[in-house]
């Protein structure tokens, strides 16, 4: 798993200060981006204990309070291995990815958790 060269030069395409997602630590991710289904979201709330902040998800998100599993960083290699470019971006950021598409934004609301 080195993708920290893949995450810095994103975070320098789109201006977000690089911000390490440890494979040690937990991103919060739907069951159903093993599926394969698009576009993929993800945003980053602030890091906090032993969690990255990342929750990513698969189609339409849901307010269900399970629709989210917590899962180590190091095992995103196992159900979506293309979303790893992203996890370098800052708190505060977002993303779109789907076939031959990619969004990157900042959204400071993020923040105000």
């Amino acid at each position: 798993m080195d993708w920290i060269n893949e995450q810095r030069l994103l975070c320098q395409r789109y201006g977000s200060i690089y911000t390490e997602s440890p494979e040690y630590m937990k991103i919060g991710i739907s069951l159903n981006v093993k599926d394969g289904i698009y576009p993929i979201h993800g945003l980053r709330h602030p890091i906090e204990r032993d969690t990255t902040g990342w929750y990513i998800w698969a189609g339409e998100y849901s307010e269900d309070p399970e629709f989210f599993v917590s899962l180590h960083v190091i095992h995103l290699n196992e159900w979506c291995p293309e979303v790893a470019k992203f996890l370098g971006l800052s708190p505060g950021w977002r993303f779109l990815s789907a076939p031959n598409y990619e969004d990157v934004w900042e959204d400071l609301s993020l923040l105000d958790i």
